[in-house]
């Protein structure tokens, strides 16, 4: 593999000895990603550049795609709640028509109008949990970071995806507050210069990206976008929480299914709001003892009763294979219409598909996407261990509750008819 060790040199070499988060780490130039290297020398380490990735995790016309469903989700006008546009550093909160609309054809086209609507002043469009908008990108996604989760593991929580376009760079944030987070750019347009380390401490260097780049750097670094005066830039940015997990989190993610608006959500609280002037119910008082609050007491009693296990195990394998099949980017993207089959169709699996039985139900997914079925344990067995294989699956052979099976997976997106 041919690597070009070139980085800007420090201005103090006395810096070197400064926290790993201020002080200056080696970083490389890659002509060739492999995972299995990455997941060795770079993890967690150190930041990397991978010049002209192919295959590409993100296609300039699924992202434009992805940016017009995401931007128009709450209606024409208004910012959905995952979304920021801001002119001249000022976040609007009613931005018109200066979203992303099918007619500017691409980011180019889209630049073109804001630079004759702004007078060139310069703009700045953010998207997160991106991927949840267009399933092509998330497929295409999906499929690129799954060599990174088999080597170093899929994430607990989903990976978030945020798209970032303009003449100028909003300060990279955090994912959640208190959370470090380990981060990939993917450049689609213009270029990004990137600034790591503490400059005041001479211990500063720079990395440029251009299109077609992939620019890794783990989360004790802290970046800086040094965007080029005029130029627009587009970028995709996949961050991966590696500090900072907290338990309420966790506890959000079993009880609710995530969406874009709630994915990003700081505190999550399980319970709901508590009423005006009883913020503290839930909360045990030390003096008064170890005996739990009443309303703790009485849902723990309910959970205990054989009626109340069964729909948590439900809910529990429910969230296992969502978590499983989605391959570390959640939301997924809404199912498709469920497909319809004649005695003369042939099927197969374009995705693996997991089952599992819970509290006396038999569950499967693909795609991030779960179902209930009334077929018995060894007859579903039977139909998925074919669609695993690969192999054709004629539609005459099979039931009406198999059939209902192979409609429910074409709207997963995780079959197609031959």
């Amino acid at each position: 593999m041919k690597e070009d060790p070139r980085v800007t040199e420090p201005a103090s070499r006395a810096a070197e000895s400064a926290s790993r988060a201020a002080a200056p780490v080696e970083q490389r130039r890659l002509d060739r990603l492999d995972w299995r290297e990455f997941g060795e020398r770079y993890w967690d380490r150190q930041p990397v550049l991978f010049k002209s990735v192919t295959p590409a995790p993100f296609d300039a016309h699924e992202v434009f795609e992805t940016a017009v469903a995401a931007a128009h989700r709450e209606g024409p006008f208004g910012v959905p709640p995952y979304a920021g546009f801001a002119i001249g550093g000022e976040p609007q909160t009613d931005p018109g028509d200066f979203l992303p609309q099918p007619r500017d054809g691409s980011f180019a086209g889209y630049h073109q109008r804001l630079v004759r609507q702004l007078s060139g002043e310069p703009y700045s469009l953010s998207l997160q949990a991106f991927h949840a908008f267009h399933h092509p990108l998330w497929a295409r996604e999906r499929a690129f970071y799954a060599g990174l989760w088999a080597r170093v593991g899929q994430p607990a929580q989903s990976a978030f995806t945020t798209l970032v376009h303009g003449t100028y760079e909003q300060p990279l944030a955090e994912a959640l507050p208190g959370q470090r987070v380990a981060t990939f750019l993917f450049v689609l347009g213009g270029r990004q210069r990137m600034r790591f380390g503490a400059a005041d401490q001479g211990a500063s260097f720079t990395v440029e990206a251009d299109p077609g780049d992939l620019l890794y750097w783990p989360s004790h670094l802290s970046p800086a976008a040094e965007p080029y005066a005029g130029w627009a830039s587009t970028g995709v940015r996949v961050s991966v929480v590696r500090e900072g997990r907290h338990a309420a989190a966790e506890l959000y993610d079993l009880l609710h299914d995530v969406t874009p608006e709630t994915l990003l959500t700081p505190d999550p609280d399980p319970a709901g709001a508590a009423p005006p002037g009883e913020e503290g119910l839930l909360v045990p008082d030390a003096e008064a003892g170890s005996e739990l609050p009443a309303p703790l007491e009485r849902a723990l009693a309910h959970f205990r009763s054989a009626g109340a296990r069964g729909p948590l195990e439900e809910r529990v394998a429910r969230q296992s294979l969502r978590h499983w099949t989605a391959g570390g980017f959640r939301p997924v993207p809404p199912p498709a219409p469920r497909g319809r089959f004649g005695d003369d169709d042939v099927v197969r699996a374009t995705e693996r598909v997991l089952w599992t039985e819970a509290a006396g139900r038999r569950l499967y997914s693909a795609c991030g996407h779960v179902a209930a079925t009334e077929l018995p344990a060894a007859d579903l067995a039977a139909v998925l261990r074919v669609l695993n294989s690969g192999r054709p699956l004629p539609v005459r052979e099979l039931t009406p509750a198999s059939r209902a099976l192979l409609a429910e997976l074409t709207a997963f997106r995780a079959l197609e008819r031959l």
